[in-house]
């Protein structure tokens, strides 16, 4: 059974540890390694400490989260915790979903990308960096109601133990779950990732918990 990575090193070797993929040539990692390896290069560069945190390379300044590097299907990414308070002087940051309030990223699909967005990517992260120094942090607008997808709905219904376990929840892990299970755009997606789900929500357990 893979591990969790906890190391970089061993992320940018074997990637994340979090699917049955890795430490396989199918792990989404190896399709970005360059990519990755210079964004690491970047952050470094710009003074940040660099940890492993939920299985991908962290940047730190001072044990506070800044920024992290990450490989998904189509795109690799660098992404800022509070990227919602960076003045985003080239409008390059996109929010990783509907719902996020406070991260922001930058998407590549290729090492050309970067490259020429260097010198940008640093500025951001200079100012990253001078939002921690200043102690600043993201308005967090309450979020009182959560929109239920259907298909948890209906297994709500099948299921009441379910519905019970989930409210239960504390309110972040239970919208962790949600945004999770809304992301995708097919029904029959949704449902899976749901009914995989359904033994940590039973357990009492966030969507990052072990």
């Amino acid at each position: 059974m893979m591990r969790m990575t906890t190391n970089v090193d061993q992320y940018l070797a074997e990637g994340c540890g979090r699917c049955s993929l890795g430490g396989t040539p199918d792990c989404k990692v190896h399709q970005w390694s360059q990519e990755l390896q210079k964004l690491r290069s970047i952050a470094l560069e710009c003074g940040l400490t660099e940890e492993s945190k939920w299985g991908v390379p962290c940047y730190t300044y001072h044990g506070a989260n800044v920024a992290m590097i990450s490989a998904f299907k189509d795109y690799c990414s660098l992404s800022f915790f509070k990227g919602a308070l960076l003045k985003d002087k080239y409008q390059m940051l996109e929010k990783p979903g509907p719902n996020s309030q406070a991260a922001r990223l930058f998407k590549f699909t290729n090492l050309e990308q970067i490259l020429q967005a260097e010198d940008s990517i640093r500025l951001y992260l200079f100012e990253a960096i001078e939002v921690e120094k200043k102690g600043l942090k993201v308005d967090m607008q309450a979020k009182d109601h959560l929109d239920y997808p259907d298909e948890l709905q209906a297994k709500f219904k099948d299921m009441p133990e379910l519905k019970t376990a989930f409210e239960a929840l504390t309110p972040g892990r239970q919208r962790g779950y949600i945004i999770h299970f809304s992301q995708p755009k097919q029904s029959k997606t949704r449902l899976a990732r749901i009914e995989k789900l359904i033994p940590k929500i039973m357990d009492g357990k966030g969507f990052f918990d072990r």
